[in-house]
């Protein structure tokens, strides 16, 4: 039976200005149902995983947990957010839906410990909870392009859940999981490591956080606002551009797919997947397959604001100095912490239902671009032994 707040996300407004205004727009933004949970994916020492060349299998792992959330939306035709962070995933679904996500990622997390040796954690926790914890959790819908709007969380909610989540005393689900079959259908992993565009040197993966929750809205404005005056509008910034994709041919690379896809490697349908990928060379010069790679550099999923800023950018060093001198100040003053990490490349997975409209990716820095700019910024944490709630 549906409740009448599971389309709470769908009917909320999306909005086309620009996004350093839309963040000091406090009445565009509204609180998430108290009946909604917020769901959390996190691969467990990632970092370490990344450090020993598995940055690869860490993303995909990551795209997964999307992708089997979202399956179960679309069958339910509800719109739920979610944000990607390279070596994970964050939802908020409302009540109706729980029961069989968490079963969905808790078959998912035993297939992916048992063919990659990677754990995948996944816990839950009400907003209501968040709510009488003294947290907040505010959401708007932001749209930069035709076709693709994101989701915008401002508060400490999401940051509070997960520090639960991720702790040492949570609880993880038990339920059984035997029964129950993965829908991964639409995950797609088939493009290499992509080049900067052209004039372009470098990839930035950055994340900032901000030091007092009730700023996070005026200075998440001001680092936006430093981004598009050094690196010029999203379309500029956007590191995936439609002449440096490269198709993955190899049955090594489409293997790793299909090995996510169906918990292990058969002959068939890796087969299947390589002459798609042929007929790929072919789809990609008609007028039909020219406009889905316009599609997918705009649905490129490049920017998460979940409570904190997460983006991988591009650009030339230049550009990427005057960045770090703009937020140096911004930390010096107190006002934020941030990590950062440069690649030569980026990494994009994607979640394809067709080829027309239905199609989202997810973009991360190469070589694990979130999870050493996680890092970098936990580092900065410890240093200064401050506490803080939006970590």
């Amino acid at each position: 039976m549906s409740n009448h707040t599971d389309h709470f996300y769908a009917n909320l407004p999306v909005n086309k200005m620009a996004l350093a205004r839309l963040l000091i727009h406090s009445d565009m933004f509204k609180p998430v149902p108290a009946d909604w949970q917020v769901i959390i994916t996190d691969i467990k020492n990632s970092t370490a995983a990344v450090k020993a060349g598995q940055h690869e299998n860490v993303n995909l792992i990551a795209t997964g947990s999307i992708v089997a959330v979202l399956n179960i939306a679309f069958k339910a035709n509800i719109l739920v957010p979610f944000f990607f962070g390279g070596d994970g995933a964050t939802f908020i679904v409302p009540p109706g839906m729980v029961s069989e996500v968490m079963k969905s990622l808790l078959k998912y997390r035993e297939n992916t410990l048992q063919n990659f040796n990677l754990d995948l954690r996944a816990g839950i926790m009400a907003v209501d909870e968040i709510y009488k914890a003294g947290h907040q959790l505010q959401i708007s819908r932001y749209s930069s392009s035709e076709t693709f709007s994101i989701p915008i969380v401002l508060g400490d909610g999401l940051a509070h859940a997960e520090a639960l989540i991720k702790g040492e005393n949570y609880l993880l689900s038990t339920q059984d999981t035997s029964a129950n079959e993965i829908d991964l259908s639409g995950m797609q992993c088939r493009w290499d490591k992509i080049e900067p565009p052209e004039n372009s040197e470098e990839v930035v993966t950055l994340i900032v956080v901000v030091r007092q929750c009730e700023q996070q809205a005026l200075v998440f404005s001001k680092v936006i606002q430093h981004l598009d005056q050094i690196y010029g509008t999203p379309e500029k910034r956007q590191p995936i551009s439609i002449p440096k994709l490269i198709f993955k041919t190899s049955f090594n690379s489409l293997g790793k797919e299909v090995k996510h896809r169906l918990g292990k490697i058969r002959f068939w349908e890796l087969l299947k997947s390589w002459l798609i990928n042929m007929y790929g060379y072919i789809y990609f010069r008609t007028a039909s397959g020219k406009k889905y790679l316009k599609q997918l550099v705009e649905m490129s999923d490049t920017l998460v604001i979940d409570g904190r800023i997460n983006t991988v950018i591009t650009g030339t060093s230049k550009q990427r100095l005057a960045l770090l001198a703009a937020l140096d100040k911004l930390e010096l003053n107190g006002e934020i912490l941030y990590g950062l990490y440069v690649s030569g490349e980026s990494v994009m997975s994607c979640y394809v239902r067709d080829f027309e409209d239905e199609h989202v990716h997810f973009v991360d820095g190469a070589e694990g671009g979130y999870t050493n700019a996680a890092g970098v910024l936990k580092q900065k944490i410890r240093d200064r032994l401050t506490p803080t709630s939006d970590i």
